[in-house]
């Protein structure tokens, strides 16, 4: 009687452990900090479209246990600092591009010269087996986790006095890019003079004639009203960006497995969303540029065959001493499996 007693008791306080512990981790409220350096503006800017798409789509699936705080315009720092803050986990999440090579070089493979013939390729490679590896690898080697893979979108060339329509015609020009030595080796094996400008200083250097031209995404010619310098624009897509949503690794481990499977379905959510509202905004834009008096050219497939041939070679030569080649293999593939699919 005494053994059934105890043994009645220990299972008692067992089960109030175990159902105090539940109700603890049910009761648990969590705040989630999204930040990035975009504009707010969702009717012009994608990362503020995904940042919001998440918050609504957690706050909807949650049921107020997950506060997200969203943080647009640099308000936590550039693009660097929010990735930095995510990896020691200051900031819960965060929405970048062109930095990740500094936490992740691998990240530099989807910015090989003319990789993806169009959006709907780039999709399936991104969203395929080959992007999960990717934001695998990624968390393997930052400690980080990549939530999903939004787009920054095709660059195109644009120009001051001359159409650019194969490679010929950039020889010489002074073309503004990025300051990484990938956008430079490749500017250099267009026969441009590659020269990195900050952005914010670009439309001056334009209109003064410090650079002839400059590569962008459509919206952020836009955004920048380089039309109103730059009377000629190339619709190259030589190289297609892509916009990471990274969340620290203490918070992603902090959640139960229900909160984890909502904010998980959220972000692709959210960079489904993006993906959609950044095409919009380059499909207006073309308009926009049409409509200033901007001549947009489209370059044929034999064109596009020159363009690629000039600057893949020594762009790959380049990847292979910062990523492993096999990467680099592995995107070329997945682009192949992809248009065969098509």
């Amino acid at each position: 009687m005494k053994h059934s007693l105890k043994l009645l008791t220990k299972l008692t306080l067992s089960t109030l452990i175990c159902c105090a512990s539940t109700l603890t981790l049910a009761d648990t409220k969590f705040v989630l900090k999204i930040a990035h350096s975009d504009s707010v503006d969702i009717t012009t800017s994608r990362k503020a479209v995904m940042a919001e798409a998440f918050a609504r789509e957690v706050k909807a699936k949650s049921g107020g246990r997950i506060e997200v705080q969203v943080f647009g315009a640099g308000a936590l720092g550039g693009e660097k600092d929010i990735v930095e803050g995510v990896k020691n986990g200051f900031i819960q999440a965060g929405l970048a591009s062109g930095v990740m090579a500094n936490f992740f070089q691998s990240a530099m493979v989807t910015d090989l010269p003319y990789l993806f013939p169009n959006d709907d390729i780039a999709d399936k490679v991104m969203d395929g087996p080959f992007g999960q590896k990717l934001s695998e690898d990624f968390t393997a080697a930052t400690g980080m986790h990549n939530m999903c893979l939004g787009e920054v979108g095709f660059r195109h060339f644009s120009s001051g006095k001359t159409p650019i329509r194969s490679p010929k015609d950039l020889n010489g020009l002074k073309i503004r890019v990025q300051e990484t030595p990938l956008y430079v080796t490749e500017m250099k094996a267009l026969g441009a003079q590659p020269t990195p400008i900050a952005f914010p200083e670009t439309y001056t250097a334009l209109q003064t004639g410090v650079v002839d031209g400059q590569e962008n995404p459509i919206p952020t010619i836009i955004f920048a009203k380089f039309y109103e310098v730059q009377k000629f624009v190339t619709l190259d897509g030589h190289n297609y960006g892509i916009d990471w949503f990274v969340m620290s690794d203490k918070f992603y481990k902090s959640l139960p497995a229900d909160l984890l499977k909502v904010v998980s379905d959220a972000a692709l959510v959210a960079c489904s969303e993006e993906r959609k509202a950044n095409r919009t905004f380059t499909a207006n834009g073309k308009k926009i540029l049409a409509e200033k008096g901007v001549t947009v050219y489209t370059p044929t497939s034999a064109e596009l065959a020159q363009f690629r041939s000039a600057t893949q070679p020594p762009v790959i030569e380049f990847l292979k001493t910062k990523i492993d080649p096999k990467l680099i293999d592995s995107i070329q593939l997945a682009v192949k499996e992809a248009e065969a699919k098509k």
